[in-house]
């Protein structure tokens, strides 16, 4: 054995830190050990390893927790997914990003910030219309963390289970402790309603009692997520117990262009004048735009050839306006 426990112990450390530098440095030390006991052959071996390692400069990428799907009662209550976004796939205004950057600054940082006491950002609350990147933000946290995605199925929960919420939440809530996660509560105003409200029942009522309850217990380890389509409609109460609130909007006409020109990149658009184009993006969301790029390249591409006619992406933004009135 030419590697001392030391130097295993020492390598493996630099390979759970991710610190490169640190793992070359020691396997070079293993190598030269193993010279100077006579094993020429294997440091020569060894130092080959080393310089090819080095050459290809792999980046590295944080791999998801491995969780098996959910079953039993908590596979009826959430699924699981493993999510490969990134947030520079996200177009978002400069505020969101931004929002959205620190949680990923915190959320990496974790240890650093136990260390004085504070725990990261890890309970946001997302609201905006529909389509603008709500639920892909969740998606986005998740890959950057290399952590599962675990989708609350929210209207089941509580049409199905209505006197048995509270217990099923306590499931949610427990494995999020058990399990590092990102949780999404998707259209959470199905939960968070206020409770003021005129047509509120007493059951309503103490499920978001609660989901309070549980959510000010929420480990920093996971992050919940929150979704909302209707932020008007949520408990004042729910606004206070989120570390974060981040408001979506649909995307300016220059944000909208960029959406389309993500969608399309794998086809040729040189013909494509995009400033004649922003007027017929207003007020559609991220998620129609899509909808239109892609319309306009199946019938590109069912036409035979990958170019981009400027007149059918026009006639696709056109539908999607009609789609809203319809």
């Amino acid at each position: 054995m030419t590697a001392s426990a030391d130097h295993l112990k020492a390598l493996l450390s630099a390979h759970a830190a991710g610190d490169d530098d640190q793992f070359y440095s020691i396997a070079l030390q293993v190598a030269a050990k193993s010279a100077r006991q006579g094993h020429g052959r294997l440091a020569v071996e060894l130092r080959e390893l080393i310089d090819s390692s080095r050459g290809q400069r792999i980046t590295r990428r944080a791999a998801p927790t491995p969780v098996v799907q959910p079953r039993g009662e908590l596979g009826s209550l959430l699924s699981a997914d493993y999510p490969d976004v990134r947030l520079s796939d996200m177009t978002l205004a400069e505020g969101p990003n931004a929002l959205l950057e620190k949680v990923l600054h915190e959320q990496r940082q974790r240890g650093q910030l136990e260390k004085f006491g504070f725990t990261p950002v890890h309970r946001v609350l997302l609201s905006g219309p529909p389509g603008t990147g709500k639920s892909m933000t969740a998606a986005v946290l998740a890959g950057e963390l290399g952590l599962p995605l675990f989708t609350i199925r929210l209207d089941g929960l509580i049409s199905r289970f209505m006197g048995e919420t509270a217990s099923k939440l306590r499931l949610v809530f427990e494995a999020a402790a058990e399990t590092r996660a990102v949780y999404l509560f998707d259209e959470f105003d199905a939960l968070g309603a206020d409770r003021a409200a005129g047509n509120d029942v007493g059951e309503a009522r103490r499920i978001l009692n609660s989901f309070l309850l549980f959510l000010d217990q929420a480990p920093p380890e996971s992050l919940v997520v929150a979704a909302t389509n209707h932020g008007q409609l949520l408990d004042g109460a729910l606004f206070r117990r989120f570390d974060l609130a981040i408001m979506y909007a649909p995307p300016s006409a220059e944000q909208a262009i960029e959406v389309l020109q993500r969608r399309l990149s794998a086809m040729d658009t040189a013909a494509v004048a995009w400033s004649d184009l922003a007027a017929l993006t207003d007020r559609l969301s991220h998620a129609e735009l899509v909808k239109a790029a892609e319309s306009a390249a199946k019938r590109a591409i069912l036409g035979g050839n990958d170019m981009i006619d400027a007149e059918h992406l026009r006639n696709a933004l056109n539908e999607r306006h009609s789609l809203r009135h319809a």
